[in-house]
């Protein structure tokens, strides 16, 4: 008998100025804010969606600081949940061990580990070594160049030297113990996943792997679970109906979780 599929409903707080919303990925730009799109702004504070995640034991939830003015936000949200939610936006050596303090269950790391857009494995090693592997997650959040995958930081507007691959996939994983995933170029549109993507993914990680963006209907999870062979979780934005969306029910989500065994 083959073992049943482990592909699950993972959620996420994005947070910008202080406050929970839904932005479309690649208009986030702090140099021209004119060009930034939100398809959500929510009118709970950023607690709300803390504790309503505990309440349903949705382990693994994001929150993601976009940006400056987010802290405060962001601790308050651990604060609802101790060491249950993962917590990203400009972690670096210097301040990941605090975030884990203040009740981050994992810290998650992207621009801090390419100066200059170039990868530094030296980076990775100490920040993987001052927190613990087990503590660490690594966003490969990217953007598609052709055939490829390329990492992308800096709220992805800057491409890195990094294209994501199974052998970039490999020795990351040896430092850290998960991987996020957005796909920038689909996130926020509600427009489908990048299917491809994720059938990828499916065949290169060998760590629990979330992927984002895109995903517009319940049926999405069904997709991922067969893409992926059930090697990737699945995050929902602005579709969701506790963003304002109105194709996706988080209660929805929430039994589809229950229904599938280990979580």
């Amino acid at each position: 008998m083959t073992s049943v599929s482990r592909t699950h409903f993972r959620p996420c707080i994005d947070l910008h100025s202080g406050q929970v919303k839904q932005i479309v990925g690649g208009s986030l730009n702090e140099k021209d804010e004119s060009q930034l799109k939100t398809n959500f702004v929510s009118s709970e504070p950023p607690s709300y969606y803390a504790k309503l995640y505990k309440d349903h034991n949705l382990t693994g939830a994001h929150v993601i600081k976009l940006g400056p003015g987010n802290d405060e936000a962001a601790k308050e949200c651990l604060r609802t949940w101790p060491d249950g939610l993962q917590l990203g936006g400009g972690i670096t050596l210097d301040n990941a061990q605090s975030w884990i303090d203040a009740g981050a269950a994992k810290v998650i790391v992207t621009s801090y580990l390419f100066p200059q857009a170039k990868f530094s494995l030296e980076r990775l090693q100490a920040i993987s070594k001052a927190v613990g592997k087990e503590r660490l997650v690594v966003d490969v959040s990217c953007r598609r160049r052709g055939s490829e995958w390329i990492v992308a930081m800096d709220k992805w507007q800057t491409m890195t030297d990094m294209k994501v691959s199974k052998e970039s996939l490999d020795m990351l994983a040896e430092y850290c113990s998960e991987f996020l995933v957005h796909a920038a170029d689909v996130e926020g549109l509600c427009k489908g996943i990048d299917a491809d993507l994720v059938k990828a993914l499916g065949e290169w990680t060998t760590i629990p792997t979330t992927y984002a963006g895109g995903a517009n209907a319940l049926s999405d999870l069904e997709l991922v679970q067969r893409l992926s062979d059930g090697k990737v979780d699945l995050t929902y934005g602005s579709a969701l109906d506790v963003f304002g969306g109105k194709t996706v029910k988080f209660a929805e989500c929430v039994a589809w979780n229950t229904s599938k065994s280990g979580n």
